[in-house]
């Protein structure tokens, strides 16, 4: 079993991407975006995607429509779906993300976008 007190661990994350727990059709990833960053618009091809927002607050950017997150807000992207969130506050956005089936190394933790946006073009 592994058990997460979810909340708690992201906010206290400083990693742009820290990938949790990675199962055979699931993967926990946390994410901490800073003030005036961003994912980046992106699509996944064949792997649907969960995000929860812990704190701050942002703009979700998915499937062409817009609309305000902030914290307990939940944001389904399908398969296939472009996609960005957005920090568009003072105070980082944190967030948990669960996607199906897996779509980063086990145990990855990328400190930046930048070192994301590196280990993604390398794959």
């Amino acid at each position: 079993m592994h058990h997460f007190t979810i909340a708690t661990v992201a906010e206290e994350s400083a990693d742009f991407r820290r990938v949790l727990w990675t199962g055979e059709k699931s993967q926990l990833v946390i994410m901490t975006i800073p003030p005036g960053g961003e994912i980046g618009d992106e699509v996944h091809e064949g792997i649907d995607q969960i995000l929860t927002f812990v704190s701050g607050v942002g703009e979700a950017r998915v499937g062409g429509e817009t609309s305000e997150v902030r914290q307990g807000d939940l944001v389904a992207v399908p398969a296939g779906t472009r996609h960005n969130f957005v920090n568009t506050g003072v105070n980082p956005l944190v967030l948990y993300t669960v996607y199906g089936p897996p779509e980063h190394a086990d145990g990855a933790v990328h400190r930046t976008k930048e070192e994301a946006d590196r280990a993604e073009h390398s794959a």
